[in-house]
């Protein structure tokens, strides 16, 4: 709201010298009094400033129609970006959710772990303080057959928990190292999940605010041309001046939205349209890389490799640059309404 006001005091303040021009030159007029040929040619050239200014607003009209169309087709990828968001986003919180998990296993195993351990260890020093007897003396202190049979199965289930015992700790041990690496591969690909998704918000917002802009001064230069038509034709020059200054303001908006990282295949605004001037992985629909090349695409127009990603920036250009063919294959990228 506050934006539009300054912009209703800048159009004043625009205009306030244009009308106190128009009662200096009709006292000019006046006091010379011209003659009828004079009068005429002011007349005529008045009018021709009034056909000139209304082309112009017309002109001016045509553009701002076709920004809106652009604008829409901001909106509709908007859409189409916030979908592929809202599914990235759901992808990170299954990971988390994952991850929370693995780290409770990873708890768990640790326990096991050392629970292994301090069994394995008292067992040491039972068997330390309790060293196993011999075979003889095992049979020499035996009452009967049975009694042997007993003892020596007694012993052997001794070493066959002894042996379990080292099994769990070597099982665990391997275990918590695995369950380690899997976290550790997680959390960088959690990385660079957040990375994409908050790069593709920051593209989306730079190009809305940009069209914006643009679309605020194209109306605010159809505001003045407007008045400037309404108002005497005496003031035409400074009106012109202040015109002049907006159509170099918007030139010089044009330019400032000009991307990094050039020179690009296809005109920028596509470019930031679509990824930012980002080497970003597919999408929900399997386009990638600078230009978003759909991977059917890619390999139809020479491509290397299966996604566009993957490949250096100069053959991603070389590729985009063979679709796009001079404009004639601009229906290949859903942003191409934002040039004309």
């Amino acid at each position: 709201m506050g934006y539009v006001n300054r912009r209703r005091l800048l159009a004043v303040a625009c205009l306030a010298p244009l009308l106190s021009g128009v009662a200096a030159v009709d006292l000019d007029r006046a006091a010379a009094d011209p003659g009828v040929g004079s009068l005429r040619s002011q007349a005529q050239r008045d009018r021709a400033r009034e056909r000139s200014l209304s082309g112009a607003i017309a002109q001016l009209g045509q553009s701002i129609s076709r920004l809106e169309g652009q604008l829409a087709t901001l909106r509709r990828r908007h859409a189409e970006v916030q979908a592929d968001l809202d599914r990235d986003q759901a992808k990170l919180d299954r990971l988390q959710t994952a991850l929370r998990a693995q780290r409770t296993r990873l708890a768990r195993l640790r326990a096991r772990l050392a629970e292994a351990r301090g069994v394995l260890a008292q067992r040491l020093v039972e068997l330390y303080k309790s060293p196993e007897p011999e075979l003889v003396s095992i049979v020499m202190s035996s009452r009967s057959f049975a009694d042997l049979l007993e003892r020596a199965a007694f012993i052997q289930r001794v070493q066959q928990q002894d042996a379990r015992i080292m099994n769990r700790v070597r099982t665990a041990r391997a275990e918590a190292t695995a369950v380690v690496k899997h976290l550790s591969r997680d959390e960088a690909r959690q990385g660079r999940l957040v990375a994409v998704v908050q790069a593709r918000r920051n593209a989306l917002a730079s190009m809305t605010a940009a069209a914006s802009a643009r679309h605020a001064t194209l109306v605010q230069m159809r505001v003045v041309r407007t008045a400037a038509l309404t108002a005497t034709r005496a003031g035409r020059h400074r009106v012109e001046a202040r015109i002049a200054r907006l159509e170099a303001a918007a030139r010089a908006a044009a330019a400032s939205s000009a991307g990094p990282g050039g020179p690009w295949a296809v005109p920028w605004p596509i470019v930031q349209c679509e990824s930012g001037g980002q080497n970003l992985p597919p999408n929900s629909a399997g386009a990638s890389g600078y230009y978003q090349i759909l991977r059917e695409t890619w390999r139809l127009n020479g491509g290397s490799g299966a996604d566009a990603y993957r490949a250096p920036k100069a053959e991603q250009d070389r590729v985009a640059a063979r679709i796009w063919d001079h404009g004639r294959g601009r229906s290949a990228w859903v942003c191409a309404g934002l040039v004309d």
